[in-house]
Parts: C-alpha cells; sequence; structure tokens
C-alpha cells in the first residue's frame, strides 16, 4: 500500500560560493553599489518566504532558502537573483529542489480500513471519491504546515535522505503496517525535541537527485547534534536511511551582508 501524502509549498535551496579574488578586484565604490542591490533585492524577497544564512565549512559561503506556491515562482526567484550584480561574483555550489511533504501513514491505514470493511473496492470511483474528500479535509486542517513561514531561528541544518532500496534492505517491499509503526516511532524521538528544534521535510523523488530533503531550525546548533543521534538509534534510520551532505550555517539578515563582505 503506498501512503498517502499532502504537498504545499516547493522549495528551493542555493548553495553559493563567492569568488574571492574577482571579488576582491573590484573598486570599493562597486562592491557597494553591488552589495546595496543585493540587500534590497534580499529585502524584497524574505516577506515572500525567502532567507539568506551565512554558511559553515567548506560546502558554501551563503545558503539560499526559498518557499513559493509553485514550481514556477521558485524558477521566477532563479532568474530575479541571476540578474544581481553579485551573481556575476559567486557560482553555485549545490542547489536542491523539492516540495513541502506531510507523510499520512496513520490516515492511509485507517481509511483503507474503513472502506475494506464498508466493502469498498481499492481502486473503484467510490475509494477514490473517499480518498480525495479525506485528503481535501485534510489539507485544509494542515494549511500553515504545508505553506510554512521560514523559521525566525538563527541557526538551520539542512541534508537530503533517501530510503534504502537495495537487494538485502528495501524499504519499499516492507508491508505497510511495518512501515506505519516504524514511521510511527521515528515521530515520537521528533516530537521529544519540539521545543528546541523545528522541522520542515520535503519530498524531492522526480524533483532532485534524493527522496527527501530535511530542514532543522534552532537557536542552538547543539540541538541538531542530539536529534540526529538519537534518530541513528531509531530503526527507520538505522537500517533503511541513507544521508547525503549535511550543511550548517546561521541567518544571514539583509544588512548585515555588506559587512559580511567587507574586504
Amino acid at each position: 500500500m503506498v501512503p498517502l501524502t499532502l504537498e504545499g509549498s516547493y522549495c528551493l535551496h542555493q548553495m553559493l560560493r563567492l569568488r574571492w579574488p574577482a571579488w576582491k578586484g573590484l573598486e570599493a565604490a562597486a562592491r557597494e553599489r553591488i552589495l546595496k542591490q543585493a540587500a534590497e533585492a534580499l529585502a524584497a524577497l524574505e516577506p515572500s518566504q525567502s532567507a539568506a544564512y551565512s554558511m559553515v565549512g567548506h560546502k558554501a559561503d551563503v545558503m539560499l532558502v526559498h518557499f513559493r506556491r509553485t514550481m514556477d515562482e521558485l524558477n521566477q526567484v532563479e532568474w530575479q537573483l541571476a540578474r544581481l550584480g553579485l551573481w556575476d561574483y559567486v557560482e553555485l555550489a549545490s542547489s536542491y529542489v523539492s516540495v513541502v511533504e506531510l507523510g499520512l501513514y496513520e490516515t492511509t491505514g485507517k481509511l483503507h480500513d474503513s472502506l475494506t470493511a464498508q466493502g469498498v473496492e481499492p481502486d473503484s470511483d467510490a475509494y477514490k471519491a473517499a480518498v480525495e474528500e479525506e485528503l481535501a479535509r485534510q489539507r485544509k486542517a494542515m494549511e500553515p504546515r504545508l505553506y510554512p513561514a521560514v523559521p525566525p531561528h538563527r541557526y538551520i541544518c539542512f541534508y537530503p535522505m533517501d530510503r534504502k532500496r537495495g537487494e538485502e534492505k528495501n524499504w519499499y517491499q516492507v508491508p505497510f503496517g511495518e512501515r506505519a509503526h516504524m514511521m510511527h516511532l521515528h515521530g515520537m524521538i521528533g516530537r521529544r525535541y519540539a521545543g528546541h528544534v523545528k522541522q520542515i521535510i520535503t519530498g524531492s523523488i522526480g524533483f532532485d537527485d534524493w527522496e527527501w530533503g530535511v530542514d532543522l531550525w534552532s537557536e542552538d546548533p547543539l540541538w541538531f547534534k542530539k536529534l540526529i543521534y538519537e534518530m541513528r538509534f531509531d530503526e527507520v534510520s538505522a537500517v533503511y536511511a541513507l544521508f547525503g551532505v549535511f550543511v550548517v550555517g546561521m541567518r544571514l539578515q539583509p544588512a548585515e551582508l555588506a559587512p559580511l563582505l567587507a574586504v
């Protein structure tokens, strides 16, 4: 059985590196003009669900995170930024495209059992109508989670991940009930960190190289380590998870861009 999902905002992560030699070679007046334009552009984007982060480590200097209602709007943001003067002095180290996703394992199981008990055949018109009715109800109830604001917390951790589908361990061949139980236990761990970590899961199957993207926000980056470490011992992660590259950084306000890139 395939678990139902709800989708909301589309999401784009852009990891940027500054071309320092070229940037340092500019006259001070040119740098000032370019930074003023970039700061104004970022300030204009922020109310529309965008945020900038100063990254720690070699993987990127700055990460931009954008949430938009449509894929088209994400593409418009890309082109809008590409026209900035600053874009002549950065290179895209990486990017990630996904969509906010809420998995409905529990709802899927209950709905299937209820409809089956009523004699409604899977894939029948009546079954599909009942599923759409339930999804519509869930979308309305979950709208704030499906179309989130960028959390205001200072620190961010982002990483992509897959579920294993190898010869010995294949998540997609595990019976639905077992998957649902494991996901329930997995989710209970995350709930224990609710006061310390804000999490947004985005689905990327068909959009990017991994299956999901995970964003974590906190006022203390140490909570990222604590949460992810504990989840390593959970069966979903210990047996069935594969993880991509982790990046971590801190919120960068538009007005802080000039001091950060001063030479």
